[in-house]
């Protein structure tokens, strides 16, 4: 199966190794609870979605770590009063971690139905140009590729 990568113009040089830290992480993560999806929501934006359903607000935190986005869920335990004939919804807890690339900025995060959302963005970085002024003749001029500091070059 062939993948067609979202950062594949030549408008988006650097932004590969972004793709490839999230490449890298999806296939690292050793637990697939909860399941997620990592979606381009923009030139420069994407947005993590986690499937957290049973989980309330209070129950789901969302921290950054040095480079590491970690989303933790903890429900609160049950108070035994309830008599399951068959319990078949997990009532566990989890971790999700997240490398991010150099310069990642995490916007927000929101929970709608049952999905918890985040949205990152990598700022594109203003254009600086710089003008280099074009001397006159230079072909009479040694000191270019001359000995440096008048250093004397003899053996």
């Amino acid at each position: 199966m062939s993948r067609l990568s979202v950062f594949n113009s030549p408008l988006l040089l650097g932004f590969d190794h972004m793709e490839r830290v999230l490449d890298r992480v999806a296939k690292s993560a050793t637990d697939g609870y909860p399941p997620y999806n990592i979606e381009q929501t923009g030139s420069d934006s994407l947005r993590i979605s986690l499937a957290v359903a049973g989980f309330a607000r209070e129950d789901l935190s969302v921290t950054v770590e040095e480079n590491q986005l970690i989303v933790r869920g903890r429900q609160a335990q049950d108070d035994g009063k309830r008599v399951y004939i068959h319990r078949g919804i997990a009532a566990r807890q989890f971790q999700k971690a997240f490398v991010l690339a150099e310069g990642i900025e995490i916007v927000k995060a929101g929970l709608d139905n049952g999905l918890l959302h985040i949205d990152l963005r990598r700022p594109v970085p203003a254009t600086v140009v710089r003008t280099i002024p074009i001397d006159g003749d230079l072909a009479g001029e040694s000191q270019i590729l001359g000995p440096a500091d008048g250093a004397d070059q003899t053996r």
